[in-house]
């Protein structure tokens, strides 16, 4: 390539511009510290017994948890007994009720397991004993549905005496 084999600098910026950029720079900085300054929420960093909130307890959630389920049964039963339910749909719900508290009470995934899963895992014999006695000849037999008001109170005892 024709040319001279002097080299030549790059351009240089001068001093006025490195210092315009750099304070820019700073201004934005600036800017974006003031926004989040005025627009974070304030707190008071004291906190007055009145302020303060109780810490809950884990045996209030599992008592709330039962309280709750315990309705839910009630409800159930009151279903049935005002012939809104039919005995099989009523104990179809039951099951569902007390596989839900057990599922919500210790993680145990009750609501997709058989009946020989919950016998293999070594469940609470409350919760085997309601399921082969009261729901499974409900649900799956042919003929008359076994009555909801026993299974209901097994339900009751499931959700009372669940650890």
């Amino acid at each position: 390539m024709p040319g001279s084999d002097e080299l030549y600098p790059p351009g240089q910026y001068g001093w006025g511009w490195i210092l315009l950029a750099i304070g820019v720079l700073v201004l934005l900085i600036a800017a974006a510290w003031v926004v989040t300054l005025l627009t974070r929420p304030r707190r008071d960093l004291t906190l007055t017994a009145d302020q303060a909130q109780p810490m809950l307890q884990t045996t209030d959630v599992l008592s709330q948890l039962r309280v709750e389920y315990l309705q839910s049964i009630q409800r159930i039963e009151d279903d049935y007994r005002a012939r809104t339910l039919s005995a099989r749909n009523a104990n179809l719900e039951l099951s569902r009720v007390v596989r839900a508290f057990v599922n919500e009470y210790s993680g145990l995934e009750a609501p997709v397991l058989a009946l020989d899963d919950l016998v293999a895992r070594g469940v609470h014999p409350a919760l085997i004993d309601a399921m082969q006695r009261h729901y499974y000849p409900s649900i799956f037999r042919q003929g008359p549905a076994i009555d909801p008001l026993a299974g209901a109170e097994a339900a009751r005892t499931v959700v009372r005496s669940w650890h």
